[in-house]
C-alpha cells in the first residue's frame, strides 16, 4: 500500500484535462513505481505484428514523469524529460502496452529512473529505458 498522496487516478485526471489523446493512462503507483497503460492502435504496429520502438519510446517516456510525480510528491504537469535512452530487447507484440517505470533517484532538481516496458509478460520486457527528468526551477522567498 502506497504511503504518497499522488495516485494513478489523480494522474491520469491531469493528463485527460491538460493533454488529452494521449492515449496514455497512470494505472498504478506505489511508493516508488508508476505504471503505465496504452492500447496499441493499428497505425501503432510495424510490418510483422510488431509495436513500433516509438510507441514504446512514447509510453517509457509517460511512464517517467509518472514516477516523477510519485518521487517529488505532487503532480508537477511542467517536469520536462532532460534524458532518455532506451534499449530494444525483443518484439513487442501485442493490443496493450506497459511500462513500470521504478524511482532511481529524487533530488531537488532532477528524478532518475528505470522502464521496463512489456506486451503480455512482465518478466519478459520487449524493452528497457533510464532516463531523467527536471523539475521546474521555484525561486526562493
Amino acid at each position: 500500500m502506497s504511503t504518497n498522496p499522488v495516485t494513478a487516478e489523480a494522474i491520469t485526471a491531469m493528463i485527460d484535462r491538460e493533454f488529452s489523446g494521449t492515449g496514455n493512462t497512470c494505472f498504478e503507483v506505489g511508493d516508488d513505481y508508476a505504471i503505465a497503460r496504452r492500447d496499441v492502435h493499428t497505425d501503432e504496429i510495424r510490418p510483422g505484428g510488431f509495436v513500433s520502438g516509438p510507441t514504446q519510446f512514447g509510453l517509457a517516456d509517460a511512464a517517467l514523469w509518472y514516477v516523477t510525480f510519485v518521487g517529488v510528491g505532487r503532480i508537477e504537469p511542467m517536469a520536462m524529460t532532460s534524458e532518455l535512452s532506451i534499449r530494444y530487447i525483443r518484439p513487442a507484440v501485442g493490443d496493450v502496452l506497459w511500462a513500470k517505470a521504478t524511482l532511481d533517484v529524487a533530488g531537488r532538481r532532477s528524478v532518475v529512473g528505470t522502464v521496463s516496458i512489456w506486451t503480455t509478460d512482465e518478466s519478459k520486457p520487449s524493452a528497457v529505458a533510464q532516463g531523467t527528468y527536471m523539475l521546474p526551477h521555484t525561486p526562493s522567498t
